[in-house]
């Protein structure tokens, strides 16, 4: 079984505070401040890196003069990279305060999802993020944050990141008492901004704390883009069929049309990376992942995956 046919609700086995299943991999951190107390972790910590891909974050946390370390990282194509035991502490939350405690580090698993974050409007149509990589449209999500007036621009999440992020936080809540998720926004409101409107933060606590209410409610004091963001979840998780495949040879260009006579984009896709199969012409699938353009289907294995979240 790949990465790609595991279903979020793949079974994670927990032995000695480390998780092994699909796709889970393990690379030590040195960053720690010992054992947690007697009792803890009792919360999760959501967080976004703010950084160009998976492998570059866990460098970054597993680095020891970087003075910075997580649980987890969730890669964009569900891969699950654990650096610390969790029964460990974690440097993610820095200064932190939440429900009358401070300095969350002492309480919570970290975990941490590869996205770019904030995003910059360029005057092409395009957005940049604070590294200089450049995003398309589709890319994006427009929200505004609370108590913000202006729009922002957010790297969006994977549908298959988000999945398998809540099904790790499903597995570590049935393992150990935890009775809280909290994104890194909450905990430090006025220096971080993570995971970000474009994260539906709200539903995916109901649903990894609660996991037996599957109705979906709509919450009032929710701004239009937290709305959107639900929504786009909803429609995402109860979708019961699904197109996906995984990219079966080493490169593969990506193009602007089902052609060879169309253009490449920028950035190819690399061997086992996953994309959602939109749309087909012959020998040609439009795909999206973290962008959307042609490929040649001889380079693809496609896969039928019925949603992970129906019963």
């Amino acid at each position: 079984m790949t990465a790609l046919q595991a279903s979020p609700n793949s079974t994670f086995i927990i032995n000695d505070h480390i998780i092994t299943g699909e796709g889970v991999s393990f690379t030590p951190s040195p960053n720690t401040s010992g054992l947690f107390k007697q009792g803890f972790p009792d919360t999760i910590v959501i967080h976004f890196t703010a950084g160009s891909s998976l492998a570059s974050s866990v460098n970054v946390l597993t680095r020891p003069d970087s003075g910075v370390s997580a649980h987890f990282a969730v890669g964009r194509n569900g891969n699950i990279v654990q650096m610390l035991p969790t029964n460990k502490i974690a440097w993610h939350a820095g200064e932190s305060h939440f429900q009358g405690r401070s300095g969350l580090n002492q309480y919570s698993i970290g975990i941490e999802l590869d996205n770019a974050g904030q995003l910059k409007e360029r005057s092409d149509g395009t957005y940049e993020s604070w590294f200089g990589k450049v995003f398309e449209k589709s890319e994006v999500f427009e929200a505004k944050r609370e108590n913000q007036h202006a729009t922002g621009y957010w790297h969006k999440y994977s549908e298959i990141q988000i999945a398998r992020t809540l099904a790790l936080c499903k597995a570590l809540c049935e393992h150990y008492q935890i009775s809280t998720i909290v994104g890194h926004e909450e905990i430090s409101p006025s220096r971080k901004v993570d995971p970000g409107p474009a994260f539906p933060l709200r539903k995916f606590k109901e649903l990894a704390l609660h996991p037996s209410n599957n109705e979906w409610v709509t919450d009032s004091k929710d701004t239009s883009s937290q709305r959107e963001a639900h929504d786009q979840f909803r429609r995402d998780i109860t979708s019961p069929i699904k197109k996906i495949a995984n990219v079966s040879a080493n490169a593969l260009n990506v193009r602007k049309g089902p052609g060879t006579s169309f253009p490449t984009l920028d950035n190819g896709l690399n061997k086992g990376e996953i994309l959602k199969v939109l749309e087909k012409q012959g020998e040609w699938a439009k795909v999206s992942f973290t962008k959307v353009g042609w490929v040649n289907t001889a380079f693809i294995h496609e896969v039928t995956e019925k949603s992970p979240f129906k019963s």
